[in-house]
């Protein structure tokens, strides 16, 4: 070989590192689409997560205002039967589930079963009474 037909050494790794680049260049768009599709489904089934457990969240609160709520209007029911000097509090049970109230237990009267009626339908929150008291003299 001759000179002028031998690639010079800068030469041959300038050609060597134009394909290196050229090859990578084209792995490199290849990659970075692929990886960009993996980004993107990532941030998406994250944002699918956020949106569940929010979901799961505001569930529970709501559970768990709804179990304040009713233990609330039992205590003002249970409160208001007290202040009653014909009403036994103590012998009467009072039970909410979903803001309806369920009266269980002894009345000395009509009237005052007919009162403890009244007293958990003045109660905040109250939507139903069922009163299941019995009069007992």
């Amino acid at each position: 070989m001759t000179p002028s037909n031998k690639p010079s050494g800068r030469g041959a790794v300038a050609l060597l590192l134009a394909a290196g680049v050229l090859g990578l260049g084209a792995c490199s768009k290849t990659d970075n689409e692929t990886m960009g599709k993996k980004a993107d489904s990532a941030v998406a089934k994250t944002e699918q997560a956020g949106t569940t457990a929010k979901a799961k969240t505001e569930s529970a609160a709501a559970s768990v205002a709804g179990a304040m709520d009713d233990a609330s209007i039992t205590a003002a029911v249970s409160t208001g039967l007290a202040k009653d000097p014909d009403l036994s509090a103590i012998k009467i049970d009072v039970d909410t589930k979903g803001g309806q109230v369920t009266l269980s237990g002894p009345a000395p009267t009509a009237a005052a079963k007919a009162r403890a009626e009244e007293i958990a339908k003045s109660v905040k929150g109250v939507s139903a009474v069922d009163n299941k008291l019995e009069v007992k003299m």
